[in-house]
């Protein structure tokens, strides 16, 4: 071999390697990441589980759980609505027809700060200009699931703040709803089971088990581009 295509043989294994190397290294991330959300996931479903098996709790008997503990608890109590106040979470897709989750601020059982009830789903008029006619009872007995994990994406401006109500929002923001109702609000969000609108509340999207696989696939396509590159390195030029 002569001096110049020797050269040009380390210089294109040199960026070969540094090649294989930086995809190795994201793709091991990657699947590492998907490995830590499966856990994550999993943790979730073993504490809703075993806040399922402990049965309701009574509103009042919260404050004496643990923070740590109180998510996905199931939360019996006396609501009553803070009319006239309704916010309408847009963007809910139930079985491909638009709609929004209808969430209020309530009292319950007159103990500590009012708290956010998703009440369910209503169907969204064929207008974006029209809201849906609501029916929201005054009072009512509360059964709900409480999520103290407030997670959620959004672009741009959260509320469409019209001074009226109903309003739309992008997602659910206790802090910033508090400002527009002029009252505290606990920082979770309740999730009633009986109401006049649809119950459709799913804890845990995509399982740990896809999170797995998809953790698994990352881990394949890592090990094939380190043998990818080492058959590479290995051709003569």
């Amino acid at each position: 071999m002569t001096t110049q295509p020797f050269v040009r043989h380390l210089s294109r294994h040199w960026l070969l390697a540094v090649f294989t190397l930086v995809a190795f290294a994201l793709l091991i991330k990657l699947s590492y990441w998907q490995w830590q959300r499966a856990e994550q996931k999993q943790t979730q479903l073993d504490q809703l589980h075993q806040a399922e098996q402990q049965g309701p709790v009574q509103w009042i008997d919260l404050a004496s759980i643990p923070t740590e503990q109180q998510d996905g608890l199931m939360l019996q109590g006396k609501a009553v609505w803070l009319k006239p106040a309704v916010w309408l979470l847009d963007n809910q897709l139930i079985q491909g027809k638009a709609g929004y989750d209808v969430v209020i601020p309530v009292l319950v059982s007159n103990q500590g700060p009012a708290v956010l009830v998703n009440l369910g789903w209503v169907a969204a008029p064929p207008s974006r200009d029209q809201l849906p006619e609501l029916g929201i009872p005054e009072k009512f007995d509360l059964k709900a699931l409480l999520r103290t994990e407030l997670k959620g994406f959004r672009l741009g401006q959260n509320l469409e703040n019209t001074g009226l109500w109903p309003q739309r929002m992008q997602q659910v923001e206790p802090a910033e709803l508090a400002q527009v109702l002029g009252q505290e609000l606990a920082p979770v969000l309740l999730y009633q089971q009986q109401s006049p609108y649809l119950y459709h509340y799913n804890a845990v999207v995509m399982p740990p088990e896809k999170h797995r696989a998809y953790a698994l696939q990352w881990l394949l396509l890592a090990v094939a581009v380190v043998v990818i590159g080492w058959f590479m390195s290995k051709k003569e030029l």
